[in-house]
């Protein structure tokens, strides 16, 4: 045999056992750094493909200079060109940010609650200041008159007080409708939307006294009531546009 034959024949030899040496590696997220199992990894240049385990791990023959395509449900692909023989470490990108476990707690207070903390805010004027009982009974029996109910009614201090509760009170009153009365509920009894839901709600808003002895049938019924009012007379009960000034 010609030894330049031979050379050729051993280089080819060669060249396919290089072929053969598997290229190893490790699949990783690029986000959390953590190993991602079932990823399939594909040479596209010698049409080979395999899946790493679920350590991440992976193990493929190809050669320098091929292509390995990485994919896999909810990563974007990724292309990497074997450059050498060393262990490959691949990070693929999610196709969509992964945020923390979040628990979602109710924060809306009902209006009985926000009436309580505000009390706790305002503990003066429903503590000592709050006393309105002119009538008080004596350790020795009978009934006689309260220095503190008189102290309350007379002083600029009392009289204030008087009317921080009152207005209180009124806002309570007004949650007390806003929170049966809302757009959510009102919207799937009526169909109606946007503007048009908006002006019902203005035009036949309940008082407090019907929102709070009102069941709900008879809630409903009223709401249902006002709701063929309103469509008979649409452009009446219509807000007015805004006019910037």
């Amino acid at each position: 045999m010609r030894p330049r034959l031979l050379i050729f024949l051993l280089f080819i030899t060669f060249k396919v056992f290089a072929q053969q040496k598997p290229i190893e590696g490790i699949v990783f997220d690029s986000e959390n750094k953590d190993r991602i199992a079932s990823v399939n990894i594909h040479d596209i240049t010698n049409g080979l493909a395999v899946y790493d385990n679920l350590k991440g791990e992976f193990e493929i023959k190809a050669s320098e200079g091929d292509l390995l395509v990485f994919t896999r449900q909810d990563f974007h692909p990724d292309t990497v060109k074997v450059q050498n023989k060393g262990a490959l470490a691949v990070y693929m990108v999610r196709l969509a940010i992964q945020l923390r476990e979040v628990t979602v707690h109710n924060s809306i207070l009902t209006p009985d609650q926000k009436l309580e903390a505000t009390k706790n805010d305002y503990t003066k004027i429903y503590g000592p200041l709050a006393y309105n009982d002119f009538l008080s009974t004596p350790s020795s029996g009978g009934a006689g008159l309260s220095i503190d109910a008189l102290w309350n009614s007379f002083s600029r201090e009392g009289r204030n007080a008087s009317r921080l509760r009152d207005i209180i009170q009124q806002d309570y009153q007004q949650n007390v409708i806003d929170y049966r009365f809302n757009r959510e509920f009102v919207g799937k009894i009526t169909g109606l939307k946007d503007q048009k839901l908006t002006s019902f709600m203005f035009r036949y808003r309940p008082g407090y006294y019907t929102t709070t002895n009102m069941n709900d049938y008879e809630y409903i019924m009223m709401i249902r009531a006002n709701l063929r009012r309103y469509l008979r007379n649409q452009r009446v009960y219509s807000l007015p546009p805004l006019v910037s000034k």
